[in-house]
């Protein structure tokens, strides 16, 4: 178990989390809102969208990985 912040509760098949506080739900909703303007911005030029928008993925993806109750592993559905 970590011992930093629980924002977000691990699925309980397969890989991933969903955000079960306001900062879990903060973070998720601003990297859609910046997702949508990025989108916006680079309309009709998708390399440079690729380009901004993966290294914010990575990240968001990171942050939720660090912040998930238990770590990021495959999960089966057995309690844990």
């Amino acid at each position: 178990m970590s011992d930093g912040p629980e924002w977000f509760a691990p699925k309980r098949y397969g890989l991933g989390a969903t955000p079960v506080t306001w900062q879990g739900w903060a973070l998720t909703l601003g990297f859609v809102g910046i997702l949508i303007l990025l989108s916006r911005e680079f309309a009709g030029r998708p390399i440079l969208l690729f380009a901004a928008a993966v290294p914010l993925i990575v990240v968001f993806v990171v942050i939720v990985a660090r912040t998930t109750r238990g770590g990021w592993h495959w999960r089966w559905g057995e309690d844990e």
